[in-house]
């Protein structure tokens, strides 16, 4: 089964991010990009760049999001569902976050040939709510991911403190999110690009500074975050933080225990799910 060596572990802790060395089979890959097809034929009113909680197949508020208009009626695929709960990834998760693994987001992140959207350089950590502060992302590329087509960059690192610097809030309506890292608190010059060819993928730390250039390529880029948290977090509902530039529904999120156990007790696990 796929892993983590010690070495990428201890990479990931070092630097906030590894790259390891499984990938998706190619089958798969193009089974999810078919998948991907649909789902944006199917939701002509949301930019590819925002599909949130893909993985929720149907449920009205809590679908995917655009531009914070009603989403009542817009689909996600049980597909992308099924991926994030892939026994191959939550190895790998488990790797870095420990044996209790929270599902609690997804996010497709596809910036269209000549005019995807720029991902300003963030802390996830700045608007998320879950307390204590952790997550894993994993970065799943279903189509090539490099410089040229604005691959995702990380600043390594820049999670060892363990805190959220001060973010300013942009107004732009070209950024996959409007809040962007105060400059002063990073060196783009240490940023490392991460390319990707379909299938692979890449885990980051919920404190890491990263981003990703506008694709102005002329070929899509396309990734799938998943989002896991441990066991030991509680996803707080009520936290809530303006100015992101996308809808994000926290009070009605759905949560997925798929490994081990709630050691805090206080996740609700019902909120969110059809009855």
């Amino acid at each position: 089964m796929p892993h983590l060596s010690p070495e990428d572990i201890a990479h990931y802790q070092r630097e906030g991010y590894v790259i390891p060395a499984y990938r998706l089979p190619a089958e798969r890959v193009a089974a999810l990009r078919a998948t991907l097809d649909r789902l944006i034929a199917d939701n002509p009113q949301v930019r590819p760049e925002r599909l949130i909680s893909a993985h929720i197949e149907r449920k009205p508020g809590q679908g995917l999001h655009g531009d914070g208009r009603n989403d009542e009626g817009i689909k996600g695929s049980k597909n992308f569902l099924a991926l994030a709960m892939a026994p191959e990834i939550l190895d790998l998760v488990e790797s870095v976050l420990g044996p209790d693994i929270i599902l609690w987001g997804a996010h497709i992140f596809c910036k269209p040939a000549g005019h995807g959207y720029e991902t300003p350089w963030h802390q996830d950590g700045h608007y998320w709510p879950m307390r204590p502060l952790a997550t894993c992302t994993v970065w799943v590329a279903l189509e090539e991911s490099v410089i040229e087509n604005g691959c995702l960059k990380v600043i390594p690192r820049s999670h060892a403190a363990r805190t959220t610097h001060p973010h300013l809030q942009e107004d732009r309506d070209d950024l996959t999110l409007n809040l962007r890292t105060e400059p002063d608190a990073f060196d783009t010059s240490s940023a490392v690009a991460l390319e990707l060819q379909p299938g692979q993928m890449s885990l980051h730390d919920v404190f890491l500074i990263h981003g990703a250039a506008p694709n102005t390529s002329g070929k899509r880029r396309t990734g799938i975050a998943l989002r896991y948290m441990p066991g030991s977090s509680v996803f707080e509902r009520h936290i809530s933080r303006d100015g992101a530039g996308v809808a994000t529904a926290f009070a009605t999120r759905p949560l997925w225990l798929l490994r081990g156990q709630d050691r805090t007790g206080r996740n609700d696990f019902a909120v969110g799910h059809p009855d």
